[in-house]
C-alpha cells in the first residue's frame, strides 16, 4: 500500500459510455477516491463487474479487474479474496445484477462474512435493456413492460442483508461526493463483507427517483445521531418505508472476516507444478 497513491491514479484510458448524467459516474469517483484513500494502489486491487450499466466500470478503473456474468461478481470476487488475502477486493453491481438473478449469492457472501466491499449502484430500473422494472423498484412504477406498475413489494436490501448476518449495512447517494466518498471508505476499513446500496439515478428511463427527489428525501444518519453499533436502531432505520437514509446504518465491531476465522492467510493464486496425488485417479472416476 502506498500514501502517494492519488484517485486519479485509477483512472483508466478508456472513456466510459454511460449516458451524460449517469450516477454511476460519481459512484465510480467515490470508489477511485475511498481507494486512494485508504492507501491501496492500483498494483493491490481488483474489481469485479457483474452484468447491466454498471459492468464495465473495471474497465474504466485502473486496477485488475473482471467483467463477469449476470449476477455472478460476488462468487468471483469471494474467490479472488480466499486466492489472494492480502489485496483490496471491490465487487460493484446493479439492483438488477445483485438483487435478482444475483440475490443467492448476495445471501451467502453475507453470512460468510467475507473481506471485500460491495458497491452496488441502485437505479431503481433495469437501464442497459431499456427501462424495465427491477427488483427494487416501486410497486407502482410504469414502464414498456410493467404500464401499471409491477405490483409488487420492492426488494429492500438492507432487510435482506441484516436477516443474512451482516456485520456492515450502509447506503450513499451518488451526487453527494463527500458523503459518499466516506461511506464507500468506511466500508473498505471494515474487517468483514461491506456493503453499500448507492443512490444512482438512471437520467434515461426512470424519471420518478431523481438526483431532485433523492436530494429533497435523504437523512443523513450522520446528522440523526443514529447508532450504527445498536442493531434495534439499524432495524428500525431499515424498515421505515416513510425515509430515504444515507450513512452507516449498521456496524458490527466485533466482526471477523470470512479468511481469519478459516485461517486463510497465504496465496493460493500460485498453484505448484503437477496436479496432487490421486487427482487424475480422482477425475477419471467421475468422468
Amino acid at each position: 500500500m502506498s500514501s502517494d497513491i492519488r484517485f486519479t491514479d485509477f483512472k483508466s484510458d478508456k472513456q466510459p459510455t454511460w449516458c451524460p448524467g449517469c450516477g454511476d459516474f460519481g459512484t465510480m469517483n467515490g470508489m477511485m477516491k475511498a481507494l486512494a484513500e485508504t492507501g491501496n494502489d492500483p498494483d493491490n486491487t481488483f474489481v469485479v463487474a457483474g452484468i447491466g450499466c454498471s459492468g464495465k466500470i473495471g474497465t474504466y478503473m485502473h486496477s485488475y479487474a473482471l467483467h463477469g456474468v449476470h449476477g455472478r461478481a460476488l462468487p468471483v470476487g469471494t474467490g479472488v479474496k480466499m486466492a489472494r488475502p492480502d489485496i483490496e477486493v471491490m465487487v460493484a453491481g446493479g439492483d438488477g445484477d445483485g438483487y435478482s438473478i444475483g440475490a443467492g449469492h448476495f445471501v451467502h457472501a453475507v453470512r460468510r462474512n467475507v473481506d471485500i466491499t460491495y458497491v452496488v449502484m441502485d437505479n431503481r430500473i433495469y437501464g442497459l435493456t431499456k427501462g424495465q422494472a427491477s427488483p427494487t423498484s416501486r410497486e407502482d412504477f410504469e414502464t414498456s413492460t410493467s404500464p401499471e406498475g409491477p405490483k409488487q413489494p420492492p426488494v429492500n436490501p438492507h432487510a435482506l442483508a441484516l436477516a443474512s448476518g451482516a456485520t456492515f449495512i450502509a447506503q450513499s447517494f451518488s451526487s453527494d461526493a463527500l458523503r459518499h466518498q466516506e461511506i464507500i471508505q468506511e466500508a473498505i476499513e471494515h474487517d468483514g463483507f461491506g456493503f453499500v446500496n448507492v443512490y444512482s439515478p438512471c437520467v434515461t428511463f426512470n424519471d420518478v427517483d431523481t438526483y431532485d427527489y433523492f436530494r429533497d428525501s435523504l437523512v443523513d444518519l450522520k446528522e440523526a445521531d443514529h447508532d450504527p453499533t445498536d442493531r434495534e436502531a439499524a432495524k428500525d432505520v431499515i424498515l421505515d418505508n416513510e425515509k430515504e437514509h444515507q450513512g452507516v446504518i449498521y456496524r458490527d465491531e466485533s466482526s471477523v472476516p470470512y479468511h481469519e476465522q478459516h485461517g486463510v492467510d497465504e496465496d493460493m493464486s500460485v498453484l505448484p507444478d503437477g496436479a496432487p496425488e490421486g487427482a487424475t485417479d480422482l477425475v477419471r472416476e467421475f468422468y
